[in-house]
């Protein structure tokens, strides 16, 4: 069974964390502070379903407050700062600051872990707190706050003391898979009353999981989310270590289903969830529930696609029988993968309309991860930053300067066409990856069909000839991107555009 510590006298995190064990049930002093920051300038979200320790502490910083100008002076600045940057989903809300907290040294220190460029895009939103939280914490007597409530803390987390532990043998006998094994690796939940209760946040930092947890009056444990976050724990470094290259025409096959976008760009992510998808469906009810119950959580997980489950609930069958473990039998279930035959299956799914939303974000170290960030901004609307990172890239010379050029060219359509076309033409220059040169012709292809609007006869003509040529090239470079491919001949089809058409915008799922 997995070492399990449960820490009733909180420090800042106890130092016995680090020692005792890889798998730990804690508090974390850095957690409390971020999050009474924000409860004390409105973070109002499932307040009435809320233990009673977080009302205690929202009305004992409000006196700490009332006592003293500076500790007001100090939370108003950290509020000014929350309400301009307040999202319109409080589940947002809460987990980029629950991120940031991840992020921050103990206190009173505060301060980034790793440099600003490291962080996620979630947590480079809300920076600009990190200057503001050490007032916060020394002039509102947080600190003190904080002592007051340990036992409370302690009490919290003897709830989960038990199931927590039940959970982590269960898992390890099924998969005959210690996790004492894992080392140098972290899987710690935090308890912290001081969140929305139906909310749990779960994160990977490099060889550390985290999960969040916020007790309630009727939220129950959350075993199913822990134990879904404990899986990838175990589980991500093996398939991890494995190249996955054969699933990759896998990914054309889930371009429609609802999933995560990062599910689809990544073989190793696709297949560590199926095979923990399969392992709780397997594993439901203790592994005591009907087939019937089992199935049915296989075709759910299939149709938001997640298209590998069958095959590996189907191999899980013959593990059980075996007296292998995991780790040796992984290695077989990985080579048996047949993928014309999982693509053939995968034809008669029928994807769903939506996706449950992933637990676990993982924060893996990639390649290309400035052009990454770049593109999460620009999905985001942070053009500035999309552009500053693409430039960094360009500059640095480590990545796809077609990707750089291709993200610069999307910036500039709102408002600079020329300068796009001009991006555009370059990536074609210094890229061949499908993608990118699929959308720049078709963008190309636009852009010269609005010019041919605005010419007169003796212009548009050649100016719409060179666009069906672009059109041309991206049907001819776009086989596995059916959206692509679409754009493409609806150009060849109808000119792009009218006169009143001011630019050659793409709907947002196409800027990719």
């Amino acid at each position: 069974m997995a070492a399990l510590v449960l820490f009733s006298q909180l420090g800042s995190r106890s130092a016995l964390a680090q020692n005792s064990g890889p798998v730990t049930l804690d508090s974390s002093e850095t957690l409390f502070v971020v999050l009474t920051a924000i409860n004390n300038c409105g973070f109002d979200t499932e307040l009435e379903t809320s233990d009673s320790l977080r009302l205690a502490v929202r009305g004992e910083v409000g006196h700490h407050l009332e006592e003293s100008e500076n500790a007001k002076r100090a939370a108003d600045s950290i509020c000014s700062f929350y309400r301009d940057h307040q999202q319109s989903d409080p589940a947002r809300t809460l987990a980029q600051y629950i991120s940031l907290a991840l992020y921050l040294t103990p206190p009173p220190a505060l301060a980034l872990k790793v440099k600003e460029a490291d962080v996620p895009p979630d947590v480079s939103g809300v920076l600009g707190l990190v200057s503001l939280l050490g007032k916060f914490y020394s002039q509102a007597g947080i600190h003190d706050i904080w002592q007051q409530h340990a036992a409370a803390y302690g009490e919290l987390g003897n709830h989960y003391r038990d199931a927590f532990a039940k959970m982590t043998s269960s898992t390890e006998l099924y998969l005959r898979l210690p996790s004492s094994s894992y080392q140098g690796r972290t899987f710690t939940i935090d308890i912290e009353p001081m969140g929305a209760p139906s909310e749990t946040n779960a994160r990977n930092y490099g060889s550390d999981y985290f999960v969040v947890i916020t007790p309630g009056t009727s939220a129950g444990l959350k075993m199913e989310q822990i134990r879904h976050a404990y899986l990838h724990y175990l589980l991500d470094p093996m398939v991890g270590q494995y190249a996955l290259d054969k699933i990759e025409p896998m990914l054309d096959s889930v371009k429609l289903a609802p999933m995560d976008e990062s599910f689809k760009a990544d073989p190793s992510l696709l297949v560590t969830e199926c095979l923990i998808r399969a392992v709780e469906a397997r594993t439901v009810s203790g592994g005591h529930a009907p087939q019937v119950e089992q199935d049915r959580a296989v075709d759910d997980s299939m149709s938001q696609g997640y298209v590998l489950t069958r095959y590996f609930y189907e191999q899980l069958l013959n593990f059980e029988k075996d007296s292998v473990g995991f780790k040796n039998a992984l290695p077989a279930m990985l080579a048996g993968i047949d993928v014309r035959r999982e693509q053939k299956r995968t034809s008669q799914v029928q994807f769903a309309a939506a996706a449950e939303p992933e637990l676990l974000h993982l924060s893996r170290p990639q390649e290309g991860k400035l052009l990454i960030t770049a593109e999460e901004r620009l999905s985001a609307g942070d053009t500035g930053t999309a552009e500053k990172l693409a430039k960094e890239a360009l500059a640095e010379k480590t990545e796809d300067p077609g990707r750089a050029y291709f993200i610069l060219a999307q910036i500039a359509l709102h408002g600079n066409i020329p300068g796009a076309r001009d991006y555009f033409e370059q990536a074609l220059k210094a890229t061949s990856e499908p993608k990118v040169v699929a959308w720049s012709h078709i963008y190309l292809g636009r852009i010269l069909d609005l010019y041919a609007a605005h010419a007169d006869d003796a212009e548009g003509g050649p100016l719409r000839a060179q666009a069906v040529v672009h059109y041309q090239e991206a049907v001819n470079t776009s086989d596995s991107l059916p959206e692509a491919k679409a754009a493409a001949e609806q150009g060849l089809q109808k000119a792009y555009g009218a006169p009143s058409q001011a630019q050659p915008v793409a709907p947002q799922h196409q800027q990719q």
